[in-house]
């Protein structure tokens, strides 16, 4: 894997599961990163600067961008939850870090979207980036936020970004629906590079999944990054009870979830 970015690449959510698994590789490959977190990683690498950053505070996500030519957008909350913690987290945040990169020129904002941004599909149906938004809960509706305003800022400001909308990115599926749904560390990694190194994406929204046998997804648009994954879940199959009966929707316990009756 060969990251050509002559300058410094930030990394938000640097702490989190993807963010600690993409700050390797980057570590390996001897990218000069910058990485924000409300939290310090557990381990900082070579090459890697650690900021502490509330991406809800607009005047610290500038500062803390300030200087990077590109940015991995994975900060936020990745579960479902009630809509202020959203509100503050994943759509303010990613306005600060998209209104950053505007103000900044940067090269490019590779945004962490989500599958969950289409999980009220049926599991039945096959799903292309185009179509309409179906968020399950109040987390894909934050993802689905975070889509549009990539849009808007190509649009208006040509600033280029990349949405993956990511599947289940584990080292393993865990249930029948990841059978179709898996990203293997290795694929994210690799995807997140074609990501940033793509010419002329404009404004991308792909669908982050491996080669698995089935999938819910219509990921072709991801060749046009020249993206090609490796892994499959078909190995994993086997591994998983018989009984376990796939979900009527592509969002699986998202969908379950009444989000008004949790604490704000």
């Amino acid at each position: 894997m060969s990251f050509e970015f002559p300058a410094r690449l930030a990394v938000t959510g640097a702490a989190g599961a993807l963010g600690t698994v993409l700050r390797a590789h980057l570590a390996e490959a001897g990218v000069d990163t910058l990485s924000l977190d409300i939290r310090e990683p557990a381990r900082l690498h070579p090459n890697e600067t650690f900021l502490r950053c509330d991406l809800a505070d607009a005047d610290a996500v500038a500062g803390a961008l300030r200087g990077a030519a590109a940015v991995v957008h994975l900060g936020g909350i990745s579960t479902s939850g009630p809509f202020e913690a959203m509100l503050s987290a994943n759509i303010r945040g990613s306005f600060h870090v998209f209104e950053a990169a505007r103000r900044q020129a940067m090269r490019r904002v590779v945004y962490a979207s989500s599958n969950h941004v289409t999980g009220y599909y049926a599991s039945d149906e096959r799903v292309r980036p185009d179509m309409p938004h179906r968020p399950d809960s109040f987390y894909g509706l934050s993802k689905a936020f975070g889509e549009d305003l990539a849009q808007l800022y190509w649009d208006k400001y040509g600033v280029e970004s990349v949405g993956l909308r990511i599947g289940s990115c584990f080292e393993r599926p865990r249930d029948r629906r990841m059978l179709k749904t898996w990203l293997s560390h290795w694929d994210f990694v690799r995807l997140v590079e074609r990501a940033l190194l793509a010419p002329g994406v404009g404004h991308s929204v792909v669908y982050g999944v491996s080669a698995n046998p089935e999938t819910y997804w219509d990921a072709d648009p991801a060749g046009a990054l020249g993206f090609i994954p490796r892994d499959s879940s078909a190995a994993c199959a086997g591994t998983l009870p018989d009984d376990q009966r796939e979900p009527p929707r592509q969002g699986g316990g998202f969908v379950d979830v009444d989000e008004t009756m949790l604490d704000p």
